[in-house]
C-alpha cells in the first residue's frame, strides 16, 4: 500500500516552478521571534489561473534529533483569476523556536501534486 510520502516531489526551486522556497534570516536566536518567508515560483513563475494554481503551502518545524514535525502554519490561496483577482503564492510567518532544526514546506499544485523543500536552521 502506498503512503502519502510516496507522492511528494522535491526539486531545486531554481529549476522547478513547483518547489516551495523557504527564506530565513542568517542569524536566529533561541526564543526570539524571526520571520520565515515561503513562496512558490520565485525563480520560475508558477501560473495562477483557475486551471493551474498553487492551492496552499504548509510550513513545519522539526527540532534537531526529534522524529516528529510540528505544523507551524497553513497558507491558503483562494483567488485564481475570478473577476481578475489573483493571489500570489507567497507569505511570511513570524515564529520562534528553542533549538536548531529543519523547516519543511509542502505545497500543492492542483495539477502537479505535492512538492516539498526544507532548510536547516541553526540557533546562534
Amino acid at each position: 500500500m502506498s503512503k502519502i510520502g510516496d507522492f511528494i516531489q522535491g526539486a531545486d526551486w531554481k529549476r522547478e516552478k513547483h518547489a516551495p522556497v523557504i527564506e530565513v534570516p542568517e542569524t536566529i536566536k533561541a526564543g526570539e521571534p524571526f520571520t520565515v518567508s515561503v513562496s512558490v515560483g520565485k525563480e520560475i513563475p508558477h501560473p495562477n489561473t483557475l486551471d493551474h494554481h498553487i492551492a496552499w503551502i504548509d510550513l513545519f518545524f522539526q527540532p534537531k534529533g526529534n522524529k516528529f514535525v510540528y505544523h507551524v502554519a497553513r497558507i491558503e490561496f483562494k483567488a485564481h483569476g475570478e473577476l481578475e483577482t489573483y493571489t500570489i503564492p507567497a507569505a511570511s510567518v513570524t515564529m520562534r523556536v528553542a533549538q536548531s532544526g529543519t523547516l519543511r514546506a509542502l505545497s500543492l499544485c492542483n495539477i502537479h501534486g505535492l512538492w516539498e523543500s526544507s532548510v536547516e536552521i541553526e540557533i546562534a
